[in-house]
């Protein structure tokens, strides 16, 4: 039975049931509620702050909002309208602590209106978006998400800087008042000292004084506040792969993985796993700024999958996550779109070589047949061989070149990269190298004759699947043609069929839009990926993969609509090591571990580095 027979045997899920899957749509309370809060937010600030704006018309409108209280209590104003900024977007997202803390902040708006105000219009509201929020509670659900102490560290400084910005407006939109004409830097000073609670070297008249440092020690200690509670809230822990689960996991691919190329990459370390209730099948991710990213299709058995899904699914409405799947295969997607209501959208194509089929003989190979044979007269000699099968400490010599020539400090990949190489968990990978011995009164490296390497992780009984391509700089070119050359014509001897390449992204629009009598708009996008090929590998590495006359697998992204897609494009690219929102670290030097995978591109395919650029 072909895949796609396969795929059309599933159960089809009732529509009530497909909806629950789908997730939490864009309903009417929580996006109302995060926007109002928006509106308010940024509606307090300006009346606190601004003088003239709280006397003009709009001051009607500002005294019946949540938490717009008179110039008084600008202070207060401010620091409510911060902190309803802050929770705007955990309540459109169904956060239900953000839900505590909107309750927990609207009585004291009430409570501005009716002490400082004297507006019972403006309680009465209040008052309303409380009750319409105690009512819908059941709508905010969402548990928090993967906690980071590095979180503490942006919120002081982003507030911080916010802090200080807006307490010079502070100062400085007072001048009637102002007593002389202090310079810029004495009213920076007197901002620095009045987020600290003490007075500056600026004096106002008409008791402005009292206002401008109540403000100012506000957001101070809103700042301050903010970043402890960041600090030292209790740790909600990131999905890791446990003993427990890597063993459940190795006993699917054992019996499943023959399906998947991508399957064995399941097994890597930062990875949760969601499994069916049978145990069955499973659906590995990891979660990005708010994005539950799948990889490849599901593990184990195919009438297993709609379970996984389902608990999948779950889990991203447990936490109000966007869910997506990257580089799913075309019978995953169809699985995934029925079950779920997802959408799906071809992402690129996976080249896999079949040994019986490959030689060198041939026009189409001639370039691939020179280019090896150029670099075996250059004394170049190659060796294919299996993780188990190799010396500690040759191992250990490849471990330690791996790291040393990877050209970047973080280690990209998810989708399609291990992050190990291991002899004791990953035994049965396939290990190619390419040694060139020291001609006469030459100096040895420090991994003696060891020029280039590349790993293949198992891709069931038969097959091996390109995990990490790395080689010394100093190497001629041509290093991966002359090592993927010699795992194909080593494949009989270490039991493999069938071998795994590159991921080609947009590799159809490539090879349509050359074509001739494409149309201009396929001309155009073709255009348009060559010219992003300077910065992302694109057009090269597709024809890097042509080189080697493979059947093309076309590889799919799931998700749940188009205006997900920005989103999870930028949480693919963060999660394969392309983007990092981290703060940049100091720098020192990196000590040589084991590496941890190849790069990778943002739609999860593999890609060479830069220094591994093919002629």
């Amino acid at each position: 039975m072909s895949e796609k027979q396969e795929g059309e045997s599933f159960e089809v899920v009732p529509p009530r049931m497909r909806r629950l899957l789908r997730g939490p749509r864009p309903e009417a309370t929580p996006v109302v509620v995060g926007t109002a809060c928006t509106l308010i937010g940024l509606l307090d600030v300006a009346s606190g702050i601004f003088p003239r704006f709280r006397g003009s018309r709009f001051h009607t409108l500002a005294e019946v909002l949540p938490g717009a209280i008179s110039s008084l209590a600008a202070a207060a104003s401010i620091v409510v309208g911060l902190l309803l900024l802050m929770l705007a977007h955990g309540l459109k997202r169904r956060k239900r602590r953000a839900w505590a803390a909107a309750v927990g902040l609207l009585p004291v708006g009430v409570a501005g209106q009716l002490l400082y105000r004297h507006s019972p219009g403006g309680a009465v509201l209040s008052l309303l978006l409380l009750a319409l929020l105690l009512r819908r509670r059941a709508e905010f659900f969402a548990l928090p998400d993967p906690r980071s102490r590095w979180k503490a560290v942006a919120n002081f400084v982003v507030l911080g800087g916010v802090s200080l910005a807006l307490g010079w407006l502070i100062v400085a939109v007072h001048p009637g008042p102002m007593v002389g004409s202090p310079s810029v830097e004495e009213q920076l000073e007197h901002v620095l000292w009045g987020l600290f609670g003490f007075e500056g070297p600026v004096d106002y008249t008409g008791g402005v004084d009292y206002t401008v440092g109540y403000s100012l020690g506000g957001l101070g200690l809103l700042t301050v506040a903010t970043t402890a509670y960041l600090a030292f809230r209790p740790a909600h822990p990131v999905a890791r792969l446990t003993e427990d689960d890597e063993r459940r996991l190795r006993e699917l691919l054992d019996r499943h993985g023959g399906r998947d190329s991508l399957g064995y990459f399941a097994l890597r370390d930062d990875k949760g796993v969601v499994f069916s209730p049978t145990g069955k099948a499973a659906v590995c991710y990891r979660v990005v700024s708010g994005v539950m990213l799948a990889s490849g299709d599901p593990i184990g058995d195919v009438e297993a999958w709609p379970g996984a899904i389902e608990r999948f699914m779950e889990e991203a409405r447990t936490h109000s996550w966007t869910p997506a799947v990257m580089g799913c295969s075309e019978t995953g997607g169809h699985v995934w779109t029925r079950e779920t209501g997802l959408g799906a959208l071809e992402l690129g194509d996976e080249a896999i070589v079949d040994v019986a089929d490959f030689t060198l003989s041939g026009r189409s190979m001639r370039n691939v047949r020179q280019m090896v044979k150029r670099i075996e007269r250059n004394g170049y000699q190659t060796r294919v061989r299996r993780v188990r099968d190799l010396d500690p400490e040759e191992l250990e010599v490849i471990q330690r070149a791996a790291n040393a020539w990877r050209d970047t400090e973080t280690e990209r990949g998810f989708s399609m990269a291990l992050g190990r190489i291991d002899s004791d968990k990953d035994g049965d990978a396939v290990i190619a190298t390419a040694h060139r011995a020291p001609e006469d009164g030459e100096q040895p490296g420090p991994f003696g004759d060891l020029r280039a390497m590349q790993h293949f992780v198992p891709w069931g009984p038969d097959g091996i699947s390109l995990e990490l391509m790395r080689r010394d700089r100093g190497a001629d070119p041509g290093m991966n043609e002359l090592l993927i050359v010699a795992t194909l014509q080593a494949a009989g001897e270490v039991g493999v069929e069938r071998v795994s390449l590159n991921f080609a992204m947009f590799r159809s629009a490539l090879a349509r839009g050359e074509r001739l009598g494409a149309g201009p708009v396929l001309r155009g996008w073709r255009g348009l990926l060559v010219f992003l090929s300077r910065w992302f590998q694109i057009e090269s590495l597709y024809k890097f993969n042509a080189k080697f006359q493979p059947r093309w697998e076309p590889r799919f992204v799931v998700f749940r609509n188009n205006r997900d897609l920005p989103r999870i494009g930028l949480a693919a690219m963060q999660a394969e090591g392309f983007l990092s929102l981290a703060l940049p670290r100091s720098p020192r030097r990196r000590p040589a571990a084991p590496p941890s995978g190849r790069q990778q591109p943002p739609s999860g395919g593999r890609v060479r580095r830069r220094e591994e650029r093919v002629a």
